[in-house]
């Protein structure tokens, strides 16, 4: 785990939990949101894809649906989840478009650029 930050911890304090094996997320394709410091763009936030998001995404200039083989990359549909920029969650949270969030596999580090509370509010059921 070169790079990553050893025990990692979730914004509610407990053990960092896997967001998703299928399809493979997190900076470092663990499954983890974890980061560290080549993690520049923070993918911290373990959120599950509505379509509204994935558009939104999309037109903001990172398209996550359409599938590129040749990054093994399987584009996303909705209900999948993957791990997030902490920013790029901000921004769609200000659009009113921000996707539900699983609290347990989300970064202690997106607390950085997010407050606990508008997180609580868009917790995932799960």
């Amino acid at each position: 785990m070169p790079n990553q930050i050893a025990d990692p911890r979730n914004v509610l304090g407990g053990r960092l939990e896997p967001c998703s094996m299928r399809p493979l997320t997190g900076f470092f394709r663990d499954g983890c949101c974890n980061t560290g410091a080549a993690d520049m763009g923070a993918h911290t936030v373990c959120a599950v894809m509505t379509l509204e998001f994935l558009e939104f995404s999309r037109r903001a200039g990172n398209d996550l649906l359409t599938p590129r083989p040749e990054f093994g990359f399987p584009g996303l549909k909705q209900g999948d989840r993957w791990c997030l920029c902490a920013t790029r969650w901000l921004e769609a949270f200000e659009a009113g478009l921000a996707p539900p969030v699983v609290l347990e596999a989300t970064h202690e580090r997106a607390l950085e650029v997010l407050e606990l509370p508008e997180l609580k509010a868009y917790r995932a059921r799960v």
